[in-house]
């Protein structure tokens, strides 16, 4: 069975109802959504491939980009027989709070720099010479939050991370500050957040990734005037793609050659 990452799971109960089932062939390097546990207590084999981040932080940025300066809303504006309807925000001077500062934030963070913002970043393990030399500073979690004007996450999602963004965290944000998430839904409190939007106590999100996908058709994201929405693009390239079925077909030769 070949699956693309986590659009395709393989909890226990699907997984026992494959009877003749040898080898799950995933795309990337780690998949949450295969029950690891399952499949080792069948003894089937689980081969990954390659993976970019880079797709990612272009996608980060393409997020942030489209938000401050509104360029869904005016695109509709402007199909619409329309012209120049909203304000925009420029990023020179501003803080970029980087929210896991690993390869994809980190990359993330050097850009930032590029466009002239000062960069911020913390986590539960990262270092100041980590900060350092990624040309960000260490802050504390509560500085993060309060002082960004564009916070952006990147971290893995695990039980130390999930609903690491709660009520508390959105509400010491500023009302301009806007929220960018290209890792993982459940990273966020949904919740908390759609509260937050809805009583405006932050300029807007521009969000990749949710808590279930495919977002339900009637879900709030789709609809508040504040969100930037996209169906979990961050790694959806041309290129990675490549790398991805690429190295699918070779994980399976592979496998096939040491029966």
């Amino acid at each position: 069975v070949c699956v693309m990452r986590e659009r395709t799971p393989l909890p226990r109960s699907v997984i026992e109802r494959l009877p003749q089932l040898k080898l799950i062939a995933s795309t990337g390097r780690r998949n949450a959504a295969i029950d690891t546990q399952a499949a080792a207590d069948r003894g089937i084999a689980i081969a990954h491939t390659g993976y970019d981040g880079r797709s990612t932080v272009e996608m980060t940025w393409a997020l942030i980009l489209a938000s401050v300066r509104h360029i869904a809303d005016e695109n509709a504006n402007l199909r619409g027989g329309g012209w120049q309807r909203t304000l925009g925000d420029s990023l020179h001077g501003k803080t970029l709070a980087i929210l896991g500062l690993g390869n994809i934030g980190s990359e993330v963070a050097r850009i930032g720099l590029a466009f002239g913002m000062r960069a911020i970043a913390w986590s539960q393990n990262l270092t100041a010479e980590k900060a350092q030399a990624c040309g960000a500073q260490l802050v504390s979690k509560e500085e993060l939050f309060r002082t960004a004007d564009v916070l952006t996450i990147h971290l893995v999602l695990s039980q130390r991370t999930q609903g690491l963004v709660g009520a508390p965290e959105l509400r010491a944000m500023k009302p301009s500050a806007r929220l960018i998430n290209t890792s993982r839904g459940p990273i966020v409190d949904e919740a908390a957040l759609i509260e937050a939007l809805r009583e405006h106590r932050i300029a807007g999100a521009a969000l990749d990734v949710f808590e279930i996908e495919p977002l339900p058709p009637d879900h709030p994201f789709r609809s508040l005037d504040n969100v930037l929405a996209t169906p979990h693009l961050g790694f959806v390239s041309r290129e990675l793609y490549k790398t991805f079925y690429g190295d699918t077909v070779k994980n399976i030769m592979q496998w096939l050659a040491q029966l």
